[in-house]
């Protein structure tokens, strides 16, 4: 009787290394062998080939920055979260100006280098694993207004007229902040928690939490992100919805807020166009500065002190085209100028103005104009963005409306944010998107209005009830 207890015993103790048998369970097979290789120092966009980085996707930014006004002196402590998309032997994040006093990869010293422009080359103490989620934490600091950027609508760093500072730009922004992978096509939550003294107020992305601290929750293109630190002065509402609006004024800007109550009143409406209202928060970040653009930072768009009633839908318009549905190449940034300008059309339309009239009087002013008639709206050569996509863009799609009809157009509009919702998408996919919508083969169409450069035939510049 002990014996045969001693021997159930036994069994008991093994049960999962082996049967009582004695036959042994197969052994978990072993890892596959690792091939680790250095990710891309590009994300591949053709017109900025050393923008973004390859080797990993990006999940969430964790921002921890210190500002000082008076030295224009910023500390700066950031994680970025990311999945390895192959086994890594280094990779790299895109930091622009600012010295990195130490690099972290899941908790362990990691070797870095800088190149190129903004090249910040991590080598983690060992490779990363394809499919493994990883934490690279980076510690640096300096004063980001003094590093150089390309002018433009890269604005890098700026002082601010009350002592602050704000960060808008575009195709650049994050970089010169924050490390970063600077690429739409690799989009990430983002979370900032900012310090800066007493009497003074940090506004970004997102929902609001503690003082300094903003949370975007819904992945947002680098680009997009923002912080502006000044002597606002903050309104706090919410949607019909329950979403939270913030709009910060700042010295100067205050007599702004005609135009910043009106937000719900335009969300309303773009949403009668576009489908729900995207973003986890809305608002807007009114600066007393001439900088020459505005910019759709998501969530709570960025206005210089020129800015009215129409920026303040164009920029709102983009929290549907270019925030929630973001290119994957700059060649297409009509997917979010053209569309945005457009939306300012509609407001106009809803005010009673006639569309095709104003069309026709716009085509007689710009008739003999070659510059206007040769500017691409797809595939315009790096450099050449932003120079169709505000006015022959507009023109272009009131053609397209008419081309396909109403009923077809106004689905266009609202399924194409509904698709690609907190994605990327292409011309390509849009061109496909509006073939199938209006059930007609459009090719020429897109060739002759967004491809082409001479003045359309009248049979495509003026069809459907253009022709009357």
């Amino acid at each position: 009787m002990r014996r045969r207890l001693a021997a159930l015993a036994v069994c008991a103790a093994v049960i999962f290394a082996a049967a009582c048998s004695g036959d042994a369970l197969p052994a978990p097979p072993p890892p596959p062998p690792m091939h680790p290789m250095p990710g891309a120092s590009g994300a591949g966009d053709p017109y900025y080939p050393d923008d973004g980085n390859g080797g990993y996707d990006a999940l969430g930014y964790q921002v921890d920055a210190t500002y000082d006004p008076p030295s224009g002196h910023l500390d700066g402590d950031t994680t970025v979260t990311a999945k390895a998309t192959q086994d890594l032997s280094r990779f790299d994040l895109d930091l622009r100006g600012l010295d990195v006093h130490s690099v972290e990869v899941d908790g362990k010293p990691a070797k870095f280098t800088r190149e190129k422009a903004f090249e910040l080359v991590v080598t983690p103490p060992s490779p990363i694993r394809a499919g493994t989620t990883f934490r690279t934490r980076v510690r640096y600091g300096g004063d980001p207004a003094k590093t150089s950027h390309g002018g433009g609508s890269e604005n890098g760093w700026q002082h601010s007229a009350d002592g602050g500072a704000f960060m808008v730009g575009e195709p650049h922004s994050a970089a010169f902040w924050y490390p970063v992978n600077e690429t739409p096509r690799d989009k990430a939550t983002f979370t900032l928690t900012a310090h800066v003294p007493a009497g003074w107020t940090v506004i970004s992305n997102g929902r609001e939490g503690p003082p300094g601290t903003w949370t975007e929750p819904n992945p947002v293109a680098s680009y997009l992100t923002t912080i502006a630190i000044g002597k606002f002065s903050v309104d706090r509402s919410t949607l019909p919805d329950g979403t939270p609006v913030v709009s910060a004024y700042a010295p100067g800007a205050e007599a702004r807020r005609a135009t910043g109550s009106r937000l719900p009143e335009v969300l309303g409406f773009l949403s009668g166009k576009f489908g729900p209202y995207p973003q986890s928060a809305a608002g807007g970040i009114y600066l007393d500065e001439d900088i020459h653009f505005s910019l759709e930072t998501q969530t709570r768009p960025t206005y210089a002190k020129w800015a009215e009633l129409a920026t303040l839908v164009h920029e709102s318009a983009h929290q549907w085209f270019g925030d929630s549905v973001s290119l994957k190449d700059w060649s297409d940034i009509c997917l979010n100028e053209c569309f945005a300008s457009y939306a300012q059309w509609l407001w106009a339309e809803r005010e009673g103005q006639n569309l095709d009239d104003r069309y026709r009087a716009a085509i007689d002013i710009t008739r003999g104009s070659t510059d206007f008639w040769s500017q691409k709206l797809v595939g315009m050569g790096q450099g050449h963005e932003f120079e169709g996509v505000y006015n022959k863009g507009i023109l272009a799609l009131h053609a397209l409306r008419r081309e396909i009809g109403d009923p077809a157009f106004n689905r266009l509009l609202h399924d194409w944010p509904s698709r690609f919702r907190h994605g990327n998408a292409t011309w390509a996919d849009f061109e496909t998107m509006a073939t199938q919508v209006s059930g007609r083969n459009l090719h020429e169409f897109f060739d002759v209005w967004f491809r082409g450069t001479k003045l359309p035939a009248d049979a495509d510049l003026f069809p459907g009830s253009l022709r009357s």
